[in-house]
């Protein structure tokens, strides 16, 4: 009999109880416990590993526990995951719908002990959604009361809670004066409407040795007791709260707390940072076009580019540039007169080259294909089929969401060298990040500067003449194979793909009409839905002898065992 190893997974939304002896917990833990020593008949055995996430919402599935479950999933580590109920689980349907994807890569399921039904059957996948909709539904109502409650207990001036301004301490449902710290808020205040910008203000607050408050978290890390910086000091400027007001989103009510300015010395700095603001000073050129390359970009000396800009008649011009070309750094002044010693660097014009940058990975990886992407590990035919048809359908023209698949990006002269995140990749095409070959995930593209009188034009992924040239992977070779039998490959996916179909109850009279064919074809091809993994892995690859083709393979009897199978194909060599 096959053992078939079960995991108990528990989680409680809430931190209530969870300090007793016998929380909820450890009650779902020993009902699931009792349920998998009912099923020893059938092989089922408790692994000794716990589960355990308390005080986490089931809305997500960042829980550490839950993660470190599907890593062992993902090793081959668990055949079973035992809940209590669904909603334990996951109360997303999307999430759901992954992690039975998930699941079933590793041939493993999950079984709740209190909610028996066949997902199997078509009426039990029916009960089982509808009990996931139940679920995520109860989950969002639950969100919406808090939010409402949140709403009306600030509209009557309470605090309710997160990380305690500096100059306050919380006490109840209300702030409490911290007198110290309230010295320092009361200088910032002042030091504006003296200054009048909140980048003088910080140089003077460091002059002043003015610092952040000194915190600790629950875990005992320490944070802050640093000078402040320009964003910091813009929220402390720009906080209702100082003023004996509580904010909430766009709404201002008056608050329980006492005040630490005067109700007319804030409206005075507002006033002032209003007028300041970029977008009142050049109204209607303000940018909402974002920077997708922002912390990804680096030259050849390992310096940021950072995101720029310059208005001109109206209009407005992005680009990247090397950061040391905006702040110079202390090894860039000269003789600490303030003045810079480097001027090279780089300045290119961000929407060109996320353009092209965006259209070289989309060549990369359609160039790459499903074959390239898996590499030398295993993948069934089904997630190869839809890898290729995603790579096939990827947009000509370059799309924002690529380059959110970028990690890091090089600038060097003559070349860019990119490298994609292998796990925004996965999340993209639906697979696992350790299916997914490192090999493709860095490149090196042509790249070259052209001067058109005062604009400069960028070519990436080119050759000299403007042709477009192939990325080269680490391996400095095209990672398809160049003898693939493509009319082979079709088959077997079509095979597989039929097959499904008759596991469902189609006929093949129905699969012969529906796919435009003959009921002869259908019979002939589904076979090859049962080729040894093997087999198919190298006939993906193209590693096939050069006798095994589709008309051959249509034309035999294949044997259902897999050594007949290899046996046939070996006499081909």
């Amino acid at each position: 009999m096959k053992k078939i190893r079960c995991a108990v997974y528990t989680r409680k939304s809430s931190e209530e109880g969870l300090d007793q002896d016998f929380n909820s917990l450890d009650a779902q833990r020993e009902a699931c416990a009792a349920y998998i020593a009912s099923q020893k008949h059938e092989g089922w055995v408790l692994l000794p590993a716990s589960y355990d996430d308390g005080g986490l919402s089931g809305g997500n599935m960042n829980r550490p526990a839950l993660q470190a479950l599907l890593a062992d999933v993902d090793e081959g580590l668990v055949d079973q995951i035992v809940v209590y109920k669904i909603d334990r689980l996951t109360r997303s349907l999307a999430d759901f719908a992954r992690l039975v994807d998930r699941l079933d890569l590793r041939n493993a399921s999950f079984v709740s002990v209190t909610q028996s039904f066949n997902t199997a059957t078509s009426m039990g996948r029916l009960t089982l959604n509808v009990l996931l909709s139940f679920a995520q539904f109860e989950r969002e109502v639950t969100a919406e009361r808090i939010r409402d409650k949140i709403a009306a207990s600030k509209k009557k001036g309470m605090w309710m809670g997160g990380l305690v301004p500096l100059g306050y301490r919380a006490s109840g449902r209300t702030l409490e004066i911290e007198e110290e710290e309230t010295k320092t808020i009361r200088k910032l205040f002042e030091l504006y409407l003296e200054l009048g910008t909140v980048v003088a203000v910080k140089d003077r607050a460091d002059q002043l040795g003015l610092m952040t408050r000194k915190r600790t978290t629950k875990t005992g890390k320490a944070f802050g007791g640093k000078l402040f910086d320009v964003s910091h000091l813009h929220a402390i400027l720009t906080n209702p709260i100082y003023c004996g007001k509580i904010r909430h989103k766009k709404q201002i009510h008056d608050g329980l707390h006492p005040a630490i300015v005067d109700l007319a010395t804030w409206k005075d700095v507002q006033h002032h940072l209003a007028g300041n603001a970029p977008y009142e000073r050049n109204k209607g050129t303000r940018a909402t076009a974002p920077s997708p390359l922002q912390g990804k970009l680096f030259d050849d000396t390992g310096d940021r580019l950072v995101p720029s800009h310059c208005n001109k008649k109206g209009r407005r011009y992005r680009y990247y540039v090397s950061s040391r070309l905006i702040k110079p750094t202390p090894k860039d002044q000269d003789n600490g007169l303030g003045t810079p010693t480097r001027t090279d660097g780089w300045r290119l014009p961000a929407a060109a080259l996320e353009t092209e940058l965006s259209a070289s990975i989309n060549r990369h990886l359609t160039n790459t294909g499903a074959v390239g992407l898996f590499g030398k590990k295993d993948a069934d035919i089904a997630t190869i089929d839809r890898i290729d048809r995603r790579f096939a359908q990827m947009p000509a023209s370059p799309c924002a969401n690529t380059l959110a698949l970028l990690k890091s990006c090089r600038v060097l002269p003559g070349e860019i060298s990119i490298e994609l995140d292998d796990e925004a990749l996965a999340d993209h095409l639906e697979v696992l990040k350790v299916q997914i070959n490192p090999d493709i995930l860095q490149t090196t593209l042509p790249f070259t500067r052209r001067r058109r009188g005062v604009e400069a034009k960028l070519i990436v992924g080119h050759h000299r003449d403007g042709s477009p040239t192939s990325s080269k992977t680490s391996s400095q070779a095209s990672p398809i194979p160049s003898s693939r039998d493509l009319v082979l490959i079709k088959n077997i996916r079509a095979a597989h793909r039929w097959y499904k179909l008759v596991q469902r109850g189609t006929t093949f009279s129905e699969i012969a009409r529906c796919e435009n064919t003959s009921v002869n074809t259908v019979q002939r091809v589904i076979p090859l839905a049962f080729l040894a993994p093997d087999i198919v892995r190298d006939i993906l690859r193209g590693q096939q002898p050069v006798s095994l083709t589709s008309d051959w393979l249509l034309r035999q009897t294949l044997p259902s065992d897999f050594e007949d199978q290899r046996a046939l194909i070996q006499s081909l060599t």
